[in-house]
């Protein structure tokens, strides 16, 4: 009985120094707003070019990558778990108000062309694709938004789902590609 009682102090103790990180990702990042807190992270690249809003919640292990000018913009209230990739280049992608994140997701706008196929991948060009995530959308687990896509309010996708096309709003999506399963009705 004792230990339960711990642990929401122990836990909250934590999510302290996850604010403090915040506070000072702030300085070096385009702006954390606060409150608002982020878990140890695996990887940033181009921190001047993340702007994240008030009340955003970021769990351990996120790996976010601004490359060649891109922006990664996340809005008020977004939770995003554990393991989540974000990648970016050239322009913005956006994930707007209220977006809920599962763990081991992966958000992107670019890829690497196709041609031409006599050199690696790697060694591709990278194209760009806007991609934008619209307010009170909920991403299911394992989960990844490929470049393009622009999904619309209030959507829901389930988990280990690959959207590859953009989705109009209060749409539930599964599968891969994902498909629209139904519409949420108000």
């Amino acid at each position: 009985m004792i230990q339960l009682r711990l642990w929401p102090s122990v836990f909250s103790f934590k999510k302290l120094f996850w604010g403090l990180r915040a506070l000072l990702y702030n300085i070096h990042w385009g702006s954390f707003g606060m409150p608002g807190y982020i878990g140890p992270p695996t990887y940033i690249l181009g921190a001047k070019n993340i702007i994240v809003g008030k009340n955003v919640r970021i769990y351990p292990g996120i790996r976010l990558e601004c490359h060649f000018g891109g922006r990664i913009i996340i809005g008020d209230d977004v939770s995003i778990a554990q393991n989540v990739h974000i990648t970016s280049a050239y322009d913005d992608l956006i994930i707007h108000r209220g977006v809920v994140i599962l763990a081991n997701s992966f958000v992107t706008n670019i890829h690497h062309s196709y041609e031409p196929i006599d050199i690696p991948p790697s060694k591709r060009k990278l194209e760009f694709k806007k991609t934008e995530i619209f307010d009170n959308c909920f991403i299911g687990m394992g989960v990844a938004i490929l470049p393009g896509v622009i999904l619309g309010e209030g959507s829901v996708v389930g988990a280990n789902s690959t959207v590859t096309k953009s989705f109009s709003k209060h749409s539930i999506l599964a599968g891969s590609p994902a498909a629209v399963i139904k519409y949420i009705s108000s």
